[in-house]
């Protein structure tokens, strides 16, 4: 950047020497000219490369200040609104050529420009989810946007929540009862996901958003966009919001869930409710398995039930692959939740 720019002002000034030269009657007037080039130039060099790097700080700067206090969404909306305003500026302004004087013309050209990107990157900011959904770059969310201080929400839901979908039966079964809101960088990170070249992580995102929608079926959900000043992380900013509403935390993160409750947040884990309502298995019960993968121990196979029971089968490893019917032998409960350990039928 400082190379071009000081290019650019080398010439400026060489052209500038030499013009000056041009009038000049007491000496010859190739050698003013080439004189009045050679200084220009020499200047131009000198000058180009203080005011390049100059300018490559300050942009530089201004660049990382305006990525710090906006979303990837939000900045991209503003530089839009930006582009946008300069365009329809400097059509507007045209006709100011031919009513001022070309000095002012010019001088009035260019405020009025600058002034309509800052307008229009302003208006484009304020509103970036419109600007992108219209322009087809995200989906939308027929969800009202409001901040923290326009109502109280009694969940604060997280973007794990959302993809593993439990979270939907529970409000509809009334396990969960009331408002939910989504912080906008929840919406922003399931849209992220959706958007991604990788297949499963893409069918993830799309899992998230889907759930959205479907829990406007059965209870009020409110994209949250509240500013938390100095806070970047985003498990952080959720914290913060549901200590600042008394909303509780819908999340199956668990590091996340611990520093939650450490602070005095309420948290609802989808997983945990679903483990503790789920039916205690026996010895002696009968059920079905699919056994899809080798054990810790030799002849070991294990399977999983549809809630995701994991199951080990002794002395089944030439089974892995199909399914088969399992004695219950013994159970126990780990972090994961229920473990049964059987035997096969023959």
């Amino acid at each position: 950047m400082v190379e071009v720019i000081r290019l650019a002002v080398t010439l400026l000034f060489t052209a500038v020497g030499y013009g000056i030269g041009l009038p000049n009657p007491t000496e010859d007037p190739d050698v003013a000219r080439f004189l009045g080039a050679i200084v220009g130039a020499g200047s131009g060099y000198v000058l180009g490369g203080v005011f390049g790097r100059v300018l490559r700080t300050s942009v530089g700067s201004a660049t990382e200040r305006l990525v710090a206090e906006n979303r990837g969404p939000e900045l991209f909306a503003r530089l839009f609104g930006g582009a946008l305003g300069v365009v329809i500026s400097a059509v507007v302004a045209v006709p100011l050529f031919v009513i001022l004087e070309p000095v002012t013309g010019s001088i009035a050209y260019v405020l009025v420009t600058v002034v309509g990107a800052t307008i229009g990157g302003q208006l484009l900011s304020r509103n970036w989810d419109s600007v992108l959904s219209s322009l087809g770059l995200r989906a939308s969310m027929q969800v009202a946007t409001k901040s923290l201080s326009d109502d109280a929400a009694t969940y604060l839901l997280d973007s794990s929540a959302a993809i593993d979908g439990r979270v939907l039966e529970m409000f509809r079964i009334g396990l969960l009862d009331g408002s939910l809101w989504v912080p906008v960088d929840v919406l922003e990170e399931l849209q992220g996901l959706a958007d991604a070249g990788d297949p499963g992580t893409r069918r993830r995102g799309k899992r998230g958003l889907g759930v959205l929608e479907s829990l406007r079926a059965v209870t009020t959900v409110t994209i949250l966009d509240e500013p938390v000043p100095g806070v970047a992380d985003v498990d952080a900013r959720l914290m913060e919001l549901c200590l600042r509403s008394g909303a509780q935390l819908v999340t199956l993160d668990g590091p996340l869930a611990s520093a939650a409750e450490l602070r005095g947040v309420r948290v609802v884990n989808p997983a945990t409710v679903a483990d503790t309502l789920k039916a205690e298995a026996s010895a002696g019960d009968r059920i079905r398995v699919h056994l899809t993968k080798e054990g810790t121990r030799p002849g070991q196979a294990v399977g999983y039930l549809d809630d995701g029971t994991m199951v080990v089968v002794e002395e089944s490893a030439d089974d892995i692959g199909s399914e088969v019917e399992v004695e219950v032998t013994s159970m126990t409960r780990s972090a994961v939740g229920q473990l049964l350990f059987g035997r096969r039928i023959d």
